[in-house]
């Protein structure tokens, strides 16, 4: 098996979540730990599925049946980010305003989704993983 499908995802994940720690640690003024994990520019879930696709469709073609199941993956994916997980975000902020100063309730993570931009730099920066495993000709295994 050729490892690099494995590989490139991976660091697609790291390459995003790392932009993302420097990007939130810049608007904070602070090294910003707490705000890793979901929502945030750029989207890691974007990156990842886009970095396969991207790189199934260097590796093999774009008519090759595993690109159909990559890109299918991706635009769930990708769909779920900026639509279903954002609205779920916009109810935690409701729900945690409604709360108030309840000192029962603990406050629920708001965010969850994406926009358009974090989404699309996602998805520039999984592709650019995959470009630049495709260019080294990186094959592990």
């Amino acid at each position: 098996m050729d490892w690099s499908y494995a590989l490139t995802p991976f660091l697609a994940w790291l390459v995003a979540g790392v932009l993302k720690f420097i990007i939130n640690s810049l608007q904070v003024g602070r090294l910003a730990f707490g705000l890793i994990g979901y929502g945030g520019l750029p989207s890691n879930h974007s990156a990842i599925v886009s970095s396969m696709a991207a790189l199934v469709a260097l590796r093999e073609g774009p008519s090759h049946p595993a690109f159909g199941v990559a890109l299918t993956l991706a635009f769930i994916v990708i769909l779920d980010a900026g639509s279903l997980r954002r609205q779920v975000g916009k109810q935690a902020e409701t729900i945690n305003r409604l709360a108030g100063e309840d000192k029962t309730h603990n406050p629920l993570r708001e965010r969850m989704g994406h926009s358009r931009l974090e989404i699309v730099v996602g998805t520039t920066v999984g592709i650019m993983v995959a470009l630049a495993v495709q260019a080294m000709h990186l094959k592990v295994g």
